[in-house]
C-alpha cells in the first residue's frame, strides 16, 4: 500500500474509533473515484463494520464515508438518504445555492478554482453540479457560514450564495445519447471504446490508468466484465450505462445499447 493510501487508512481507522467511543455519527473528508475503492476494500474487510457511502444525492461522484452506531438502522429499501431525510440536523453535509446575474456562462472550474482561492481545502467539498446562471455546491456544515461570507465572486462575476438543506437538491437531467452498437466481448475496454467513440486501445490505456470507474468502484483491468444496468465513469469524458445486453449475431458480436450523458 502507498504511503498516501496508508494516510488514508489511518483517518479512516480514526474515524471508527471515534464513532465506538463516542456513540455518534463520524464521517470522512470528501474522496474521489480511486480513494473510495481503497477506502471501500478496507471497510469490507472489517468484519460488523457499520458504514455508508454518501455524497449527498444517488450517483454522486465525491462521497464521504459514514460509520454508524448501532442505534440507526437502515433497511435494505431505506439507505442513508432516507434517514437524514427524517433526521436532517445529523447530516453533516448541506447545499449552497449559487446564483449570479450576467452574460458570461461559469463552469465547474470556475467554481472550483474561486473555492479554492479562498483557502478552501478539496476535500470539504463534494460535487459542484453547474446550472444555467448558477450552481449547487455539497459542502460540509462547518464551512458553510464562513462561504456564506465570503464566497462572492467567480471569475470576475458577482455571486449571490444562498444555504438550503441537502433535501432541497435537485440534480438536472442532463442531454443523453442513444448508442446502439455490436462488441466482440463485454469487457470493460469494449463498453468503453463504445460509449466514448474511442478506440479499444486507448479505451484500455484509459482504464489502466484509474480513470474508469464502474457503479462508483475504480477499475483497472481492462478485462472486467460488464452486466446489464452497470454505470460508467470516464473521468473528463462523462457518464455512460449499460441499459441492454441483446443477443449474438451471427458473427458471434454481442448486440448493446449504452445511454451515454452529453
Amino acid at each position: 500500500m502507498i504511503k498516501e493510501d496508508q494516510i488514508l487508512i489511518a483517518g479512516i481507522k480514526d474515524k471508527i474509533s471515534q464513532c465506538s467511543e463516542q456513540y455518534r455519527i463520524t464521517h470522512s473528508a470528501f474522496f474521489d473515484v480511486r480513494q473510495r475503492n481503497v477506502i471501500e476494500q478496507y471497510c469490507r474487510s472489517q468484519k460488523g463494520l457499520r458504514y455508508a457511502i454518501y455524497g449527498g444525492y444517488e450517483d454522486a461522484e465525491r462521497n464521504i464515508v459514514l460509520f454508524l452506531p448501532d442505534y440507526i438502522s437502515l433497511k435494505k429499501d431505506l439507505g442513508i438518504e432516507d434517514y437524514f431525510l427524517k433526521n436532517p440536523d445529523e447530516n453533516p453535509l448541506v447545499l449552497l445555492h449559487i446564483t449570479y446575474d450576467g452574460y458570461q456562462e461559469l463552469s465547474h472550474r470556475d467554481y472550483l478554482g474561486s473555492l479554492l482561492s479562498l483557502g478552501i481545502k478539496r476535500e470539504k467539498v463534494g460535487d459542484i453540479i453547474v446550472q444555467k446562471k448558477g450552481c449547487d455546491i455539497i459542502a460540509f456544515e462547518d464551512i458553510a457560514n464562513f462561504l456564506l461570507l465570503h464566497y462572492e465572486k467567480a471569475a470576475n462575476m458577482r455571486l449571490k450564495t444562498e444555504l438550503c438543506s441537502i433535501n432541497q437538491l435537485v440534480v438536472p437531467i442532463g442531454k443523453r445519447k442513444e448508442i446502439i452498437d455490436t462488441v466482440a466481448s463485454l469487457r470493460l475496454d469494449n463498453i468503453v471504446a463504445s460509449a466514448f467513440s474511442m478506440s479499444r486501445s486507448k479505451a484500455a490505456e484509459a482504464v489502466s490508468k484509474g480513470i474508469v470507474s464502474v457503479n462508483g468502484v475504480q477499475k483497472l483491468k481492462p478485462d472486467n466484465l460488464l452486466r446489464q444496468g452497470d454505470k460508467l465513469v470516464l473521468r473528463g469524458k462523462g457518464k455512460a450505462i449499460v441499459k441492454e445486453i441483446g443477443k449474438e449475431t451471427r458473427k458471434d458480436r454481442i448486440f448493446i445499447v449504452l445511454e451515454r450523458y452529453l
